[in-house]
């Protein structure tokens, strides 16, 4: 009875399972899979475009990918490709080395003169000139180690090359900051002058540069970091917190406008000088010197004029050069901090970087090579040349220089004796109304 059961049983089993197999028991297929499962074409449905499509989707959310919400991904950050990596590379070693020659030669020219050495504003431009030779020199090493090489450092050693280019550029600012403060003096108080700005002012004062400069480019090495602080990171610069980008950002901008505002009053009062002189054009201007030897120069206004002309294209060229230079690059950090960063607006800011190099390498022809003190000075160090060398600025005291220059003995003794004894510079102006003004030339 028992095996009659389990034979019934069994029968029944199969005939069931046998029925659900041969049965339509499938899940529900659209048209188009349907079609694909069967191996019929179908016009709903192509695997080409699928994959098109989707590796498409893919490009684009890798290229609006926000690298500061994986900080730690620094191949995130290196986007330029290969030709882009070339250009890179030319113009960073191209420009790198141009302006560490620049630098250089203007550092040994006022090492090596004595008179320059002491007037304070060339202790200005040799800190302009150590600026920008060690943020040349960190920024190629570190710019093209990162973007061609693809270098990935911990975060402590990113962050110390991140600072070494902070501080660098940052003193180089800082430096055309001091600088326009020194000509902004000369112009605004050109009686109290050589009282307010003395030496050891000078060296105190970029001393003093030169320590914000470092402390504000170490902050993120000491903790102020996205990484420590678990804050919003920035997509242009890896680990750098958005609110010390912004921080700095707001210093440059800061210290670029007072240097912009310095050199339009310059502006303003030569233009205001050469229209007092078209005016005036019969009148004749003497410029009294107090010397060693007492004599009274004098000098006609169409070498005024001129001596003005020069000084308006100097300012204009100063202005130009701050606004290309720094201008796209502030301006890119500002829209990385309120917006959101592509592909191709990161690209864009790696090759704007460069523009810092740029001024880098036009600061010494502007500040330093475009000065006939300067070039005197570099005359003077060939021996071949030193007698030819005549005076190359229109300023009193490197007449005053020029005149002792003939007497190799006491060339260093006079340069100092004609700084002392400039004691007042003033232009008297010959008119009806007996107008006398004075004014820093």
């Amino acid at each position: 009875m028992k095996s009659v059961l389990d034979g019934l049983a069994d029968t029944t089993f199969r005939t069931i399972t046998t029925d659900l197999l041969r049965s339509d028991f499938r899940p529900k297929m659209t048209a188009g899979e349907n079609a694909v499962l069967s191996g019929h074409p179908s016009d709903q449905i192509n695997l080409t475009d699928l994959y098109n499509k989707t590796l498409s989707t893919f490009k684009e959310n890798e290229e609006n990918i926000q690298c500061g919400e994986n900080f730690m991904d620094m191949e995130c950050f290196m986007i330029l490709n290969r030709s882009q990596q070339l250009a890179i590379a030319v113009l960073s070693l191209t420009l790198g080395t141009f302006t560490v020659l620049e630098n250089f030669l203007v550092l040994c020219v006022i090492l090596h003169s004595r008179s320059l050495r002491c007037r304070p504003s060339y202790h200005f431009i040799s800190s302009l000139a150590v600026a920008d030779l060690l943020g040349s020199v960190i920024f190629v090493y570190s710019f093209v180690d990162f973007h061609v090489f693809h270098r990935k450092d911990s975060p402590n050693v990113f962050l110390f090359k991140l600072g070494g280019v902070t501080a660098s550029f940052t003193a180089s600012v800082g430096s055309l900051f001091l600088t326009a403060i020194d000509r902004y003096i000369s112009i605004h108080r050109p009686l109290s002058y050589k009282r307010i700005v003395t030496r050891s002012k000078a060296v105190v004062a970029f001393c003093v540069m030169w320590t914000i400069a470092i402390v504000i480019a170490v902050l993120p090495l000491l903790g102020w970091n996205c990484k420590k602080l678990n804050s919003v990171c920035s997509d242009i610069f890896p680990l750098i917190d958005e609110n010390y980008l912004l921080f700095w950002i707001g210093v440059t901008t800061v210290l670029l406008l007072f240097i912009v505002y310095a050199y339009m009053y310059i502006l303003w009062k030569a233009h205001s000088h050469a229209v007092r002189m078209l005016q005036r054009g019969t009148q004749k201007s003497i410029i009294i010197h107090t010397s060693e030897d007492g004599k009274v120069q004098q000098i006609t206004r169409p070498e005024q004029t001129r001596m003005d002309i020069r000084l308006a294209k100097t300012l204009v060229l100063i202005l130009v050069v701050l606004i290309i230079c720094w201008g796209p690059l502030l301006a890119i950090m500002v829209y990385d901090v309120f917006g959101k960063m592509n592909k191709l607006i990161k690209t864009i800011f790696a090759f704007c970087s460069m523009l810092c190099l740029l001024n880098s390498t036009v600061n010494p022809i502007i500040y330093a090579l475009r000065s006939k003190d300067l070039r005197h000075a570099f005359r003077s160090m060939f021996p071949t040349c030193e007698g030819t060398a005549q005076p190359l600025d229109n300023s009193l005291e490197s007449d005053c220089q020029h005149r002792h220059a003939n007497n190799p003995g006491n060339v260093h003794k006079a340069a100092e004796r004609c700084i002392k004894n400039t004691v007042k510079i003033a232009k008297v102006t010959m008119s009806v109304s007996s107008d006398t003004t004075a004014e820093a030339l």
